[in-house]
């Protein structure tokens, strides 16, 4: 039954309300037939921030991602977002085609009732904050098929996993552009169609070959000639690996109508330092600079700043160790990772921790913040350190 005039002038005399200082237009609610029996959980409000509605209103969308045993993540095309339920004491009405105060303003004022049928209802809606992207498992599921080279018994095996774009859409908890360039820096390339990791032997393999033919032309590094190079490796190695070995530790350019390479000495002294620690346990720091020196290619320098989130000095050691310790094998999660790196050693600078956490930094957090949320500082021989706020087993 619809309510007159007269009946909510009556409601407004009843509520004590100055009809004068309402708008003149009335919405008079009802539960249609579909909502009266609806449950709460039947409808989903979903709050966005402007930019994202304006990315759906522009046709992009919006993909929900994870597995059963993952907590859901949004994504749009270049940022994720954690999901999360917010409660509300108000019961939030669906209904279509209400106009709010502003298109009413807008509209000719004369006093008039409009009847409207609720089509469902809420108590709570999912709220998105942006997250890191959950990259972790990208290297995870690429390292169970490394590449070896075309000859490799894996590549005979058509058992071996192989990940396409869409399969890491699907399987990663992150953007696609955040998937992409996390892509490139794990110097990933496309090989028949799949995402393939090379594997470390062989990449350091590749780089060999250039830095031995860099070396053998007298070339400087500043300018490597892409052509050259695939004519004289071509023979010992796919054109197009050793192209990406160019790629990964050199950045491309163009003079004269040539492709040139100036090829990164930091990459490259910092792949060779990964080479000579991966497989010992400790290597005295002293030894492990004069070898590291010696290893890299003529006019390259080494330093200890080149391996920062790959290998950790430890200074109170007689003599003075190094020992490789990579931060994409630390946990995601931050009390994870501050777990992970306390229970590896109790008290830290800054300056020793910060490439292991700077990662965790969110839009406009600090390294400090983060060292302020989960560990205690205290001065030790006039430096400042810090150690975990909570027990470490």
């Amino acid at each position: 039954m619809k309510r007159t005039r007269e009946e909510v002038d009556a409601t407004l005399l009843i509520a004590k309300l100055n009809a004068a200082e309402l708008m003149p237009t009335v919405h008079c609610l009802s539960f249609g037939p579909g909502a009266s029996g609806a449950a709460a959980g039947d409808f989903c409000l979903l709050e966005l921030e402007p930019t994202l509605c304006q990315q759906l209103e522009d046709g992009h969308r919006l993909v929900i991602r994870g597995d059963k045993d993952e907590q859901a993540v949004l994504c749009s095309k270049d940022k994720t977002y954690d999901l999360k339920i917010a409660d509300t004491s108000n019961m939030l009405l669906f209904i279509p085609g209400c106009k709010t105060p502003d298109q009413l303003k807008k509209e000719e004022a004369h006093c008039n009732i409009i009847h409207t049928e609720i089509f469902g209802f809420s108590n709570n809606y999912w709220e998105l904050r942006r997250c890191r992207p959950k990259l972790k498992k990208l290297k995870k599921l690429l390292m169970e098929n490394p590449y070896e080279g075309p000859d490799s018994q894996r590549e005979k095996d058509s058992h071996c996993s192989k990940y396409t774009t869409e399969d890491l859409l699907d399987q990663i908890q992150a953007s696609e552009e955040e998937i992409m360039t996390q892509l490139q820096v794990l110097n990933a390339c496309e090989i028949g169609g799949y995402w393939r990791i090379l594997e470390f032997d062989y990449e350091m393999k590749l780089l060999n070959h250039v830095t031995q033919l860099v070396d053998s032309e007298s070339w400087s590094f500043r300018k490597v000639p892409l052509n050259t190079c695939l004519q004289e490796l071509g023979p010992l190695e796919p054109e197009e690996m050793i192209e990406h070995c160019l790629k990964c530790y050199g950045k491309k350019y163009v003079d004269e109508g040539e492709v040139y390479f100036e090829l990164d000495a930091d990459k490259i002294c910092r792949a060779t330092a990964h080479m000579l620690l991966q497989n010992a346990v400790k290597f005295n720091l002293a030894e492990f600079q004069e070898v590291w020196q010696q290893s890299v290619p003529e006019g390259m320098i080494t330093s200890l700043d080149q391996l920062k989130g790959l290998a950790l000095v430890d200074r109170h050691s007689r003599p003075e160790i190094i020992f490789l310790l990579k931060v994409d094998d630390l946990p995601e999660d931050n009390q994870g990772r501050f777990n992970s790196l306390f229970s590896l050693r109790e008290k830290w600078t800054e300056e020793d921790i910060a490439p292991y956490i700077e990662d965790l930094c969110g839009e406009k957090q600090t390294i400090g913040a983060l060292l302020t949320k989960y560990s205690h500082s205290s001065m030790q021989n006039g430096v400042k350190v810090y150690n975990s706020r909570r027990p470490i087993s």
